[in-house]
């Protein structure tokens, strides 16, 4: 345990996370096996789970830092990208890799299915990640996703810095059901991933299982257009989605995340982070693309304040 901070200074945040190229393709419906589609329109924009996610927190009001990799030939624009929206990127290094990248499909519900190469997000080394969380201090954020490697070792050096420990653990592989999720704070789920993790069938009997063997992590789990529930023990606070029609889901579980742990961590109470986090949502899946989509937080106030009018 570590002794209480003494400093005023405002709570940082450390996103360890991707930072992807991300080619997506309008398309009628999924390519099927064995189908050759023509897409309707096609674009090149920055995204990953990771620089989304530090995205939304610095739109949401958040001091957030990057740290990862990109590609010395393609990565500048991801870099500048996350300058442009004021994270500051002095934890992120050049590699010889391309940069990550992902190909993602978006059909004319708005739905989306991705393909993923890690590129540069999977040469993370033991020495990068002593040289990055040795600046930050007991109390401070550390926000993870599970698209770059050594994740278990950097989920432990967090834990052991005091540092809260927040895990997305999408997307859920083999090795996700192995993490050390005894060192993590606040874990991020939707349902499909929550049943994956524990082995369930169901995501309320995920959810069970996962808080009894985890009776400390509060987890959160987004549903859709159901909204989203937050567990911790006995705590349970469900609240609904906002009724919009969907352009584009891409980003939205990275919005409703940024926002969520930027609330938090500007000393919002767990409601009312769940209310900015379905709000934000909202509005990025009425728009195109995954980072370019992400609100700012005026324009989450405005349409919580606009709700509230039309009561």
């Amino acid at each position: 345990m570590c002794k209480e901070r003494l400093s005023i200074k405002p709570v940082r945040i450390c996103n360890f996370g991707s930072m992807n190229l991300d080619y997506v393709y309008q398309v009628k419906h999924f390519v099927q096996s064995g189908e050759t589609l023509s897409s309707i329109d096609r674009s090149v924009v920055c995204g990953g789970k990771g620089l989304n996610q530090s995205i939304a927190m610095a739109r949401s009001g958040a001091k957030v830092y990057h740290a990862g990799n990109v590609g010395s030939t393609d990565g500048h624009i991801l870099l500048s990208t996350l300058v442009c929206n004021d994270v500051n990127t002095q934890f992120v290094q050049m590699q010889n890799h391309a940069s990550g990248h992902a190909i993602i499909q978006v059909n004319q519900q708005g739905e989306n299915c991705i393909l993923l190469h890690g590129g540069a997000n999977v040469t993370v080394t033991e020495e990068q990640i002593e040289s990055v969380l040795a600046f930050f201090a007991c109390g401070d954020w550390l926000i993870l996703q599970n698209e770059i490697n050594l994740l278990p070792q950097i989920i432990r050096k967090g834990k052991q810095r005091g540092l809260i420990v927040v895990l997305n653990a999408s997307p859920v592989d083999e090795a996700g059901r192995f993490l050390p999720l005894e060192d993590v704070d606040y874990l991020f789920v939707n349902e499909e991933e929550a049943c994956l993790l524990s082995g369930q069938s169901s995501y309320d009997k995920a959810l069970d299982a996962l808080c009894s063997h985890h009776k400390k992590m509060t987890i959160v789990c987004t549903l859709g257009k159901e909204g989203a529930v937050v567990r911790q023990g006995e705590y349970c606070h469900r609240a609904k989605a906002i009724p919009v029609r969907a352009v584009d889901t891409t980003g939205a579980g990275d919005t409703f995340l940024g926002f969520f742990v930027g609330a938090l961590s500007q000393g919002h109470r767990i409601e009312t982070a769940m209310k900015r986090a379905l709000f934000a949502a909202s509005l990025c899946v009425q728009k195109e693309g995954a980072s370019s989509s992400i609100p700012y937080a005026h324009e989450v106030e405005d349409l919580i304040e606009s709700c509230k009018t039309s009561e």
